[in-house]
Parts: C-alpha cells; structure tokens; sequence
C-alpha cells in the first residue's frame, strides 16, 4: 500500500509536469514566431558565427535589422548592464553572464521570468513590463555577444578537482546536452565559463526541484547526484576554457 508521503510526492511530481506542459505550449507559440533555431545555430558551439545568420526577431533571407539590434543594445546597457555588466560578462556574485549565451535559451528564461515560473524579484520585475517583440529583442542582441574566457580564479585551480569536475561531466551526460565544452546551444545554456556560484546555484535549485526548467530534464538529470558532486561540477563548469572566437 502506497504511503501518505509517497502519494503527496507523487502528487506533487504531477502537478509540476502538468505546469511544465502548460508552459512549454505558452512557450512554443512564442518561439514559432521566431527563426532563432536554423541549421546555424544548431552547429554553434564553438564553430564561429555567420554574419547572416537568422536571430530571434529576423526572419530568414531577411536583412539585418540593425536599427532593432541598436535600440535593444541600448536597452540593454540602460536595464541590464548594471548587474549583467556592458559586455554581459557579469562581476556581480549570483548574477550570470550572459556573454555566449544563445538567444533562444535566453528568450526561454525571459519568458520564464514574465510568467512567474522563475523566481527572482529583480528579473521579474523587468520581465513583466517585457512585450513577446522586446522578448525577442533582448535575445537577439544577447545573442551577438561573443563569449569570454572565464573570469581569473581567486585561488589557483585544483587539477585534481577538474579532472573529478570532467569524470562527472561524462558520467551524468552533462556532455551529451552540453557539448564536450560546455558551450551549449539553442535552448541549452553554455555553461562553460560561467560564474561558479551561480552554477552551484542552479545544480542545487534544480536537485531539490527549487529552480523550474522548459522541461524536466535538469531537475531529473540532477535528482540523484550528491550535493558535493555538483559543487565540482561548478567548480569544474565555471573554469573550462571559452574561446572568444565566438559560438
């Protein structure tokens, strides 16, 4: 007989799939609109980028839209900068950098953000005021970021820890979404890179089911892996060379 706690558990798993479910739709109809997930970009981790290529708010063998493009840049550096740093290469603890990040993740968690699904006071009060073309405007500027090497470690890096960080990478399948070098792509966040803190952050939020995803994949990718493993695999994510060449 199923007990009181594995049934509520079980409930519990259910809702959170139906409100994945219902998001991903609200979600799909968005990003229907948008050209952000051609051949290109699906090639994009660490291939370099063409100067043609199709973004969140261009359609394809459309012309650039670079009056677009500037405003949302502006934009950018007025509401986003301060914390997300002009480049998108974050010095503020806690906060990602969105530098090499790819614009259909971005307009992902935008999306998140306006909805309530994500939590952080500051992002959603931004996001609420965000119409569907200013979600597309901001991934598409985001998305012309090029990547950063990863910001100088405060203490020197511990070899033994990142050859644990790699071993855990292939083990858990970080790889197989991630890419061999973590730069990610489409709707799959480059992690390489990224601050340590903020990726030890997300590993936990996603362990205990704290941070919602597009899809259930990270919450149950992670569900089983001991809390100090993901500490190294941040650890080990935050410091794996980016190369500036773009994605």
């Amino acid at each position: 007989m199923r007990s009181t706690g594995s049934a509520t558990a079980a409930s519990d798993a259910n809702a959170r799939r139906h409100r994945v479910v219902a998001v991903a739709g609200a979600l799909a109809a968005l990003l229907a609109t948008s050209s952000g997930a051609d051949a290109q970009s699906a090639a994009a981790k660490g291939t370099g980028r063409s100067a043609t290529k199709p973004t969140a708010s261009q359609p394809a063998g459309a012309a650039p839209a670079t009056a677009t493009k500037a405003e949302y840049a502006q934009r950018f550096a007025t509401v986003c900068a301060a914390c997300h740093g002009a480049d998108g290469r974050s010095e503020t603890p806690g906060t990602p950098a969105l530098a090499g990040q790819h614009g259909f993740y971005v307009i992902t968690q935008l999306f998140l953000f306006r909805e309530g699904r994500r939590d952080n006071p500051a992002m959603t009060a931004v996001a609420k005021t965000l119409t569907d073309n200013d979600l597309r405007g901001f991934a598409d500027f985001i998305d012309t970021l090029p990547p950063a090497p990863p910001a100088a470690p405060s203490t020197p890096t511990d070899p033994a820890r990142m050859a644990r960080g790699q071993a855990l990478a292939q083990q858990h399948k970080c790889v197989f979404c991630h890419g061999s070098d973590l730069a990610g792509g489409q709707q799959v966040p480059r992690i390489g890179g990224q601050r340590e803190e903020y990726l030890r952050d997300a590993l936990h939020g996603f362990r205990t089911g704290k941070r919602p995803g597009y899809t259930q994949a990270m919450i149950e990718a992670v569900s089983g892996i001991p809390p100090e493993d993901l500490d190294t695999l941040a650890y080990y994510a935050a410091r794996v060379g980016v190369s500036a060449a773009g994605k």
